[in-house]
């Protein structure tokens, strides 16, 4: 499932002759939060689609991979079919992948290995922050270059049986932290977050990915 990055973002289709006037962003919607994504991108200024076939997904400019259960996702990427075509989709187009989302993009998968895509320079522990009870809301303040491209302040950050970001490869950009650990990353036209920007009213880091299209 591994491929290779690139720096060139797909081809939206929101220039001259371009079918639709927003940024089209589709959400896998098959586990997880994909409902509360779908109205981020929408608050973001995007063209939200649920995905969930291989020709669904052959038809938005970005996908957004949501929260969730990651080995769970796997299972059904696989029952639908999906494995193939979304890994040839990130080969030319942006991904946005948060907590399992974030696990799923993953070179390597720590506590247990499992599969991953490998889309991103990155290691990941999975429920890095304990059980469900250890889950928490955080205000974090993101790096210079996020304030730049995505507006200023602090970012509210709930996180939800969180994976930690445990080592970042050298083309990987980190635009955020929190206790020291990065939990917003860049790789060319991909990004990942371990915590969920989707279940707060700020749409920064949905209106960032956007920028990516």
């Amino acid at each position: 499932m591994a491929y290779n990055n690139g720096h060139t973002n797909g081809a939206g289709r929101n220039g001259a002759g371009g079918r639709h006037s927003k940024k089209r962003v589709g959400v896998l919607a098959l586990q997880g939060d994909f409902d509360a994504h779908a109205k981020a991108i929408t608050l973001a200024g995007g063209d939200a689609v649920e995905v969930r076939t291989a020709e669904q997904l052959g038809a938005v400019d970005g996908l957004v991979i949501p929260g969730g259960e990651s080995t769970a996702m796997l299972k059904l990427l696989n029952i639908m079919n999906l494995v193939e075509p979304l890994a040839e989709f990130a080969r030319t187009k942006p991904v946005f992948g948060t907590c399992a989302g974030a696990i799923l993009l993953a070179t390597e998968v720590l506590n247990p290995s499992q599969q991953s895509f490998g889309a991103m320079d990155l290691t990941v522990e999975r429920n890095a922050y304990g059980r469900q009870i250890d889950s928490r809301v955080a205000m974090i303040s993101p790096g210079e270059e996020f304030q730049a491209r995505a507006g200023e302040g602090d970012v509210e950050a709930v996180f939800i049986r969180a994976p930690i970001i445990r080592r970042t490869g050298p083309g990987v950009k980190v635009l955020a932290e929190y206790d020291g650990d990065p939990v917003l990353v860049e790789q060319g036209r991909h990004l990942v977050a371990t915590f969920h920007p989707e279940l707060t009213h700020d749409a920064r880091v949905h209106r960032l990915f956007l920028s990516k299209i």
